[in-house]
C-alpha cells in the first residue's frame, strides 16, 4: 500500500513539474487575444487558438512554435454560428487537451442608433459576446474545479460600468460579462479556480475598425496597444485579481462614475461617443 501511495505522490509530482498546461484562446486571430497567446506561450503553456481566420491562427501558430517551441491546435470556428460553442468543446475533446486556463477574448460591436442598425448584427454581437461566453465557460469550467486547478480569463471593457449611447448593445453585453465574471468568481472561492474580468478601454484593435466605431470621438486620441493591455491583464491575472481596469485614467473615470448622477454619466458618454 505504501509503495502504491508512493507511486501515485510521484505521478502527480511529475505531472505538476513536467505535464505542460494549456490555454485556449478565443479570438486569437488578432489584437488582444493574439497578444495574450505570446504571453501563456512565452509562460510554456500549449495552445488552442480559436478563431474565424485560418490563414492568420496558422501564422501565429508558426510564430509561437519557432519563437517558444510552443505546440499549438487550431480550432477554425465563427463563433456567431449556431452551436459554436459545443462545436469547439467537442474538438478539443477530439484532440484529447485539457484546458487549464479559458481565455473568453472573441467579441465586436457595433456603431450607430439602436433601431437603425442591422438587426441580425445586434443579435450576432449578443450571441458571440454573450451567449458563446458563457457557454464555453459553462462546458470546460466543471472539469476545472473537478481537477482543483483552472483559470477564467473574460474579456470585458470599461463599458460595463456603464450605459453607452450609439452602441447600446455593446455596452450592455460587456455589463453582463464582468457581472457574471464577478459572481462566478464568488462562487469558485475554495476551489483553486479563479474568473478574472479585464476591463480595457478604448485600445488600438481591429476593433475599432469594424462597424465605423473609429468614428467615435473616444478613438479620436492617442490610445494604448492591445500588447500593453495584454500584458496589464495577463499580469493581474497571475495575481488573481478578478476585476481588471487597465490605465489610470480609465480607473479615474469609473471612480467619477460612482459618485456622479447616473443622467449625467449617460450624457458625458453620449458626447464622447458623438462623430
Amino acid at each position: 500500500m505504501d509503495s502504491l501511495i508512493s507511486l501515485v505522490s510521484v505521478f502527480y509530482i511529475y505531472h505538476e513539474c513536467f505535464m505542460k498546461q494549456t490555454a485556449l484562446i478565443t479570438g486569437a486571430s488578432s489584437g488582444i487575444g493574439k497578444e495574450l497567446a505570446y504571453l501563456f506561450a512565452k509562460d510554456g503553456y500549449e495552445l488552442i487558438l480559436v478563431a474565424r481566420r485560418k490563414e492568420k491562427l496558422e501564422a501565429l501558430a508558426g510564430e509561437l512554435r519557432e519563437k517558444h517551441g510552443t505546440m499549438s491546435t487550431i480550432i477554425v470556428q465563427d463563433l456567431a454560428a449556431h452551436g459554436a460553442a459545443t462545436a469547439v468543446f467537442e474538438k478539443v475533446q477530439d484532440a484529447g487537451k485539457t484546458v487549464d486556463a479559458l481565455v473568453n477574448n472573441a467579441g465586436f460591436g457595433t456603431y450607430g442608433k439602436f433601431w437603425e442598425n442591422d438587426e441580425q448584427k445586434e443579435i450576432d454581437m449578443i450571441h458571440v459576446n454573450v451567449s458563446v461566453l458563457t457557454h464555453l465557460t459553462h462546458l470546460f469550467l466543471p472539469g476545472m474545479v473537478e481537477r482543483k486547478h483552472g483559470q477564467i480569463l473574460n474579456i470585458a471593457s470599461t463599458a460595463a460600468f456603464q450605459p453607452g449611447p450609439f452602441m447600446s448593445v455593446y455596452f450592455a453585453t460587456k455589463a453582463f460579462v464582468l457581472h457574471f465574471t464577478e459572481g462566478i468568481a464568488s462562487e469558485l472561492e475554495g476551489t483553486d479556480v479563479y474568473a478574472s474580468a479585464l476591463c480595457p478601454g478604448p485600445t488600438r484593435t481591429e476593433f475599432s475598425t469594424h462597424g465605423d466605431i473609429e468614428a467615435s470621438t473616444l478613438f479620436d486620441r492617442k490610445l494604448p496597444s492591445a500588447k500593453d493591455v495584454a500584458e496589464y491583464g495577463y499580469r493581474e491575472m497571475k495575481k488573481r485579481q478578478v476585476v481588471i481596469v487597465h490605465g489610470c485614467s480609465n480607473k479615474a473615470l469609473l471612480s467619477l462614475n460612482k459618485i456622479s448622477p447616473r443622467s449625467l454619466v449617460v450624457k458625458v458618454v453620449k458626447r464622447l461617443q458623438r462623430k
